[in-house]
């Protein structure tokens, strides 16, 4: 019996240890979220480009499905429902398509105008074609990868 309670004792954490885990954490906290807080666009500019990789990576499956790439007139739309084009897999290459961070549609064209294949893009915080810093477009054949 006497052993089963020493055992007891050292499963669990003391008061002083979780105080000292719970006073890291905030130290963390205030030291980390300051910086994360501060860059909201810079996050916003990622997430753009996360999400054109990952629809590039749902066009090149719809490619390898289908033997080409949607046209302009399909649209990303394709990605989602489908179209009945011989070889679609009908489990989608998307759940949705995504509006960008700044919830506008991502520019699609396809033959593109800088790619053969096709011409991914958003137009960035202004939500117009050009800018410069939080305005820049976020392009799919300018990713830096």
């Amino acid at each position: 019996m006497k052993e089963n309670r020493q055992r007891l004792q050292k499963a669990g954490f003391t008061l002083i240890e979780l105080m000292i885990v719970v006073v890291i954490l905030g130290l963390l906290a205030t030291i980390v979220m300051p910086r994360i807080l501060n860059r909201p666009e810079q996050a916003r500019r990622m997430k753009a480009k996360v999400d054109i990789s990952n629809i590039k990576s749902a066009l090149g499956l719809f490619k390898a499905d289908t033997g080409r790439f949607p046209t302009t007139s399909e649209g990303l739309e394709v990605l989602v429902s489908d179209p009945g084009i011989k070889g679609y897999n009908s489990d989608a290459y998307l759940d949705k398509v995504p509006l960008d961070p700044w919830g506008n549609r991502y520019i699609y064209l396809s033959p593109g105008v800088h790619s053969k294949d096709y011409d991914l893009e958003s137009y960035g915080k202004d939500g117009e074609d050009g800018g410069t810093d939080n305005d820049a477009d976020i392009e799919s054949w300018n990713l830096e990868e």
